[in-house]
């Protein structure tokens, strides 16, 4: 199965249940009036696009209809994957442009974060990159232990301290090991939870001081894991991450096992923080680059690229 397909497939469920019934409603309707725009926004709402995104989705379909003299309903929904289509480009790109790169993963407990961090780094060790692991999330006995399993699978070097270690200290010895062995990248593992917010917050602002100190001159990536499937919970981690971490982009897991794909839209317009990677099933590569276009044609259903 072609990446394409494993996309398509993977939307499934929010294409069964956003466009489908944009199709259902533009169908039903023989004129563009205010009606048919107010049931595309709610429909959009109960993807997860969220409501000032779905508010303004529709806004720009209203001015499109106008510019163009469209009067078929039909035709809406082409207007609507060109607006959606807009709304998610740029930024996507990784930028590993340096040798060390540096890619500091966070995200909450159960999202993927572990098993991320070990999909990407077969995927970078596949480009022929060099890659070195750092276990920092010395909170979870397990978590390290997982990384471990990762690194060994993917052929890439670990660095890990005994559980409850200071983790930017092992960020640290990372970033130092990355530099002497001529690493390509090195990928932070970070706690998804110690006692508090707050403690979670001020561990992150430390391991962020230590690699902007030892790193300084060194490409840096901020990844926020998320849950897809837990639709606008999503949205408010990641504006809770973006406001004390200084996110660069999204990594959205478990988009085959939702609905509310939505989010998607929701997160690159609300909060302005781009979609660097999907995750659309548990295989090693399903794991892959958010190309904007290949996205919009899955989930709209269609095969030809923008």
């Amino acid at each position: 199965m072609g990446f394409f397909s494993k996309i398509s497939e993977g939307l499934k469920k929010t294409r069964d249940s956003m466009i489908k019934r944009v199709e259902e409603i533009t169908n039903s309707f023989t004129k563009i009036d205010e009606e048919l725009f107010e049931e595309l926004e709610e429909t959009l709402i109960m993807a997860d696009v969220g409501a000032a995104t779905s508010m303004k989705i529709c806004d720009q379909l209203r001015d499109a209809v106008k510019k163009c003299g469209i009067t078929d309903a039909a035709e809406v929904k082409g207007l609507l994957k060109e607006i959606v289509s807009n709304m998610l480009a740029g930024g996507e790109e990784m930028n590993l442009s340096t040798k060390p790169s540096v890619i500091l993963v966070i995200g909450v407990n159960g999202v993927g974060k572990t098993t991320t961090i070990g999909k990407l780094a077969a995927s970078l060790k596949e480009q022929g990159k060099s890659v070195l692991l750092a276990a920092a999330d010395t909170f979870r006995a397990a978590a390290i232990d997982q990384l471990e399993v990762w690194a060994d699978r993917a052929g890439a070097d670990l660095i890990k301290h005994s559980e409850g270690a200071d983790p930017a200290a092992v960020v640290y010895d990372a970033i130092t090991a990355g530099k002497s062995r001529g690493a390509d990248v090195i990928i932070c593992d970070t706690a998804g939870r110690l006692h508090n917010k707050k403690n979670l917050m001020d561990e992150l602002s430390k391991i962020s001081r230590v690699i902007q100190r030892e790193a300084p001159d060194c490409a840096q990536e901020v990844l926020l894991v998320l849950d897809a499937t837990t639709g606008q919970n999503g949205v408010n981690q990641a504006r809770l991450f973006k406001e004390t971490a200084g996110l660069t982009g999204i990594v959205l897991t478990k988009l085959d096992g939702t609905a509310k794909g939505g989010i998607v839209i929701a997160i690159k317009d609300d909060l302005q923080i781009p979609i660097k990677y999907i995750g659309v099933g548990e295989q090693v590569d399903d794991l892959r680059p958010f190309v904007p276009e290949e996205f919009v044609n899955a989930l709209f259903g269609d095969g030809e690229v923008l």
